[in-house]
């Protein structure tokens, strides 16, 4: 678990701090300006930020799961895309803001705070939400490439709990950090992750048939790697890296890691500017106030050291709880930043030392010797004060501590006397520029190294296992010229045998037993060279392996016999496309024959709304609707005439008043909501002509043999996920009628599919008839005897567990055909 943690770690602690010191930018303005009664709203717009972020992750988890399995991949491919996306966006916007947010964010707030409760509450939460959804949607994808919610889960509570505590710190003044070097670091590391995400989104992409090239591998290591070992789980978990990669796969991650992460490097390196001048010190000189100064010199002199520490300490933010704290002396601090032989505590703040010094010589005027320096030195107070506020929240000065653990040290205090004090800027001597630091290594050399760890670590790990499989794993070496080199009679039990294509094409293998062609095992599509691992149960038997070359004839090898401690073994009878010929013929003709009972159906309910006959309507609706979802295996095969005819608001901007919601279901909502004939009967003749048309067009259709056994299952499992959980009802309570309609749709396609399903386990059928009968009974039982159906929301909650109970255990009973059936070239 904790392996698949450190990506969603990193990703809660980033944004989780990014959040945190939103949130403690908004807290600390509203408390500096003595709106503390207007906190309650910040807590609101973050409240309500957290929930549509939490109800964001709910969504894409719901969505997924009423997805079908390639439909599933494709979607989980396409989000981790657009998490890399976002991803990427968040580095970049943050390296590029780091130093600038702050005081963006208390422009906002300082603005909201004249235009009411509604836009500070707002104002939170926009800030807050974009990093909530942001988090949602990294650790959705983490979490679909780890295959587990937990350690993704764990990893992100873990990283938030500690943004939360170090914006404590923050905010408390016990922490300091260099948020410009923090977001550097970890935007590098989340760089290295985003292109693993990439990488898997692709595989997700290819394996959905969306993108091709799923069969090409780059390299496979699972003969030299254990999957099982400690370092490829954290590997795989970390950096998403697998040791079976196709080309595709490889080639966008090293794309995206050499451009992205240069990009990155030379933005991080390009934002320094060079060592300022040091003229902070002539306003750091001409703000100190005399001995002499008067009393309020005296008292706005910490506003003054505050200012120099803000320019000398931007980039490490700390809130402070209040303005009181804010006026707490840090005079060597100021004094150091103000000094020419003081260091520059971080290159990048230097623009923020310049301007900062600026506006304090500007307003530093010379002074005249005599009482009036304590009012000139006064006015200096304020303009450096406004200077600091402008700088965004107080900044705490980390520059002291940290020159003191560098080693270098303190520069000289300067001078308070009243002659320095009055001189004019004119006479201090000029600025010598400090000459830059030459650079110890090319730019090139962070990305080239990223680029080039893992590989290494590969590299080394295979050198050191001597390029050999773990002991004791059989290697059989296949190809359309010798299928099978080195397979000799193998122990019983449970085997891993690795399998490595020596040929030229891309190949389907199986293990076979060569009399009854029955499989034990099977790898589809090992590109040439490489080597993929085959898992079997191995038994009293024959056993035979089967090359079946793209483009070529299968070929098989000799057989051997393992007969000794081995028990009886269930192999897959292969089944080939002309097994399933004569089922999809017999069920073309079922389903032409019930497209023709459905023009007729379609036709009566066009006839009752034109002749404004809404109760006839009403009644002759249901039979034309459950007839058609009868027909469910040829959903696949129907294409954009299901939408038209059967289409839900799932999708549409407009929802029912969307000109794109036609169909049943429009009309549906029309009769039980109270719209008049008129307004339905156009929807009725659409809904007929397009029926009309599906039923010309069938005949012309492609209908995949494939979608025979998959339709078995699908049918009933689409049934729990829509019309048992309510969302396919647009007001006619008929949800229970669909779900009668879908019994009788997927008991026809067993009556076609029984004999090869016998054939291959003469005990799925019995256990499915049973649960068919059972799941039938519960569901007639809410049928009156003038017809009408119970509503699924009248059903007590007893009903409700009962149906839901039984139709899950009938998917549990359909789930082996879809394997049993699937079409092998090994037939």
């Amino acid at each position: 678990m904790w392996d698949d943690a450190f990506p969603s770690f990193l990703i809660g602690l980033r944004e989780g701090l990014e959040a945190g010191l939103i949130v403690s930018v908004l807290v600390a303005t509203l408390v500096r300006s003595d709106q503390r009664g207007r906190l309650p709203h910040v807590w609101t717009g973050v409240a309500a930020a957290i929930g549509l972020s939490m109800s964001f992750g709910a969504v894409l988890t719901f969505t997924a799961a009423n997805l079908p399995g390639k439909s599933q991949e494709a979607f989980g491919g396409t989000l981790s895309l657009v998490a890399v996306v976002f991803v990427t966006a968040m580095v970049f916007w943050m390296r590029r803001s780091a130093r600038t947010f702050s005081g963006e964010i208390k422009q906002k707030v300082t603005a909201a705070l004249g235009m009411g409760a509604g836009v500070l509450i707002a104002t939170s939460f926009l800030a807050v939400g974009r990093e909530g959804l942001e988090t949602a949607l990294f650790l959705w994808t983490t979490a679909q490439a780890a295959g587990s919610s937990s350690g993704p889960l764990a990893g992100a509570a873990v990283g938030l709990l500690l943004a939360a505590a170090l914006c404590w710190g923050l905010y408390r003044r016990v922490l300091h950090i260099n948020l410009t070097r923090f977001f550097s670091i970890t935007g590098a590391v989340l760089i290295v992750i985003a292109a693993g995400v990439l990488g898997y989104g692709m595989r997700d992409l290819q394996e959905a048939m969306v993108i091709p090239g799923g069969t090409s591998y780059a390299f496979d290591l699972s003969a030299h790697l254990d999957p099982a070992s400690w370092y490829v789980t954290v590997v795989q978990g970390t950096l998403n890296l697998t040791p079976q990669m196709t080309w595709l796969q490889v080639g966008v991650y090293g794309s995206y890691l050499a451009i992205v992460m240069t990009l990155f490097v030379r933005g991080v390196r390009g934002a320094a500017p060079a060592k300022p001048v040091p003229a902070a010190s002539g306003a750091a000189v001409a703000a100190e106030p005399t001995a002499g100064a008067s009393a309020s010199a005296e008292g706005a002199k910490p506003a003054v050291l505050a200012a120099t520490d803000v320019a000398g300490a931007a980039g490490r933010v700390s809130v402070p709880l209040d303005s009181a704290e804010a006026e707490q002396p840090a005079t060597p601090a100021a004094t150091r930043a103000g000094s020419p032989e003081g260091p520059d505590p971080d290159p990048g703040t230097g623009s923020a030392v310049a301007s900062t010094a600026v506006e304090a010589e500007r307003s530093a005027a010379p002074a005249p010797a005599g009482g009036e320096a304590g009012s000139d030195s006064a006015d200096a107070d304020k303009a450096a004060t406004s200077a600091a506020i402008e700088a965004g929240p107080s900044v705490t000065s980390a520059a002291e501590g940290e020159h003191t653990s560098e080693g270098e040290p303190a520069a000289e205090p300067a001078s308070s006397s009243p002659e320095k004090a009055s001189a004019p800027a004119d006479d201090a001597e000029p600025p010598v520029a400090t000459p830059s630091t030459p650079r110890r290594f090319p730019r090139w050399t962070v990305p080239a190294a990223l680029v080039a760890v893992p590989a290494l670590i590969a590299g080394i790990t295979i050198a050191a296992s001597g390029g050999k499989p773990a002991s004791g794993t059989p290697v059989v070496e296949v190809s359309a010229a010798d299928c099978g080199k080195g397979f000799s009679a193998p122990k019983p039990g449970r085997q891993t045998f690795q399998v490595r294509n020596s040929g030229s094409r891309t190949s389907e293998i199986y293990l076979i037993d060569p009399v009854s062609n029955a499989v034990y095992g099977e790898v589809e599509g090992i590109a040439p060279g490489t080597t993929r691992a085959l898992i079997a149960t191995v038994g009293t038997g024959s056993y035979a392996w089967r090359c079946v070359p793209n483009g070529g004839k299968a070929v098989t090898s000799a057989a051997v016999r393992v007969s000794a401690g081995g028990g009886s073994v269930q192999a897959v009878l292969p089944v080939s496309e002309k097994d399933l010929a004569a089922p999809l013929a017999a069920y073309r003709a079922y389903v032409d024959q019930g497209l023709a009972d459905l023009q007729t159906k379609t036709r009566t309910l066009q006839s009752d709304l034109d002749a404004d006959k809404l109760d006839q309507a009403r009644k002759d609706w249901l039979p034309a609707h459950t007839r058609y979802a009868s027909l469910g295996a040829a959903y696949g095969t129907f294409a954009d005439f299901d939408a038209k005819i059967n289409g839900r608001t799932a999708g549409l901007a407009g929802g029912v008043d969307d000109p794109a919601f036609t169909g049943f279901h429009r009309i549906e909502y029309g009769l039980w909501h109270g719209q008049s004939a008129a307004t339905l009967a156009p929807y009725a003749k659409q809904l007929a002509a397009d029926v009309d048309a599906l039923r010309k067009d069938f005949p012309k259709q492609d209908f995949d043999p494939a979608d025979l056994p998959l339709r078995s299952h699908e049918i009933l499992e689409n049934t729990l996920h829509r019309e048992l959980s309510g969302n396919a009802d647009y007001g006619s309570g008929s949800e229970l009628a669909t779900t009668e309609a879908n019994l009788d749709g997927t008991r026809e396609l067993l009556t076609l599919l029984r004999p090869l399903i016998d054939k291959r386990n003469a005990k799925v059928i019995p256990a499915v008839d049973t649960w068919m009968r059972r799941t039938e009974q519960l569901v007639l039982a809410q049928r009156a005897e003038d017809g009408t159906w119970t509503p699924l929301d009248k059903l007590s909650d007893t009903d409700r567990q009962r149906l839901d109970g039984a139709v899950g255990q009938l998917l549990e009973e359909l789930a082996p055909i879809p394997d049993l059936l699937e079409i092998r070239k090994a037939a």
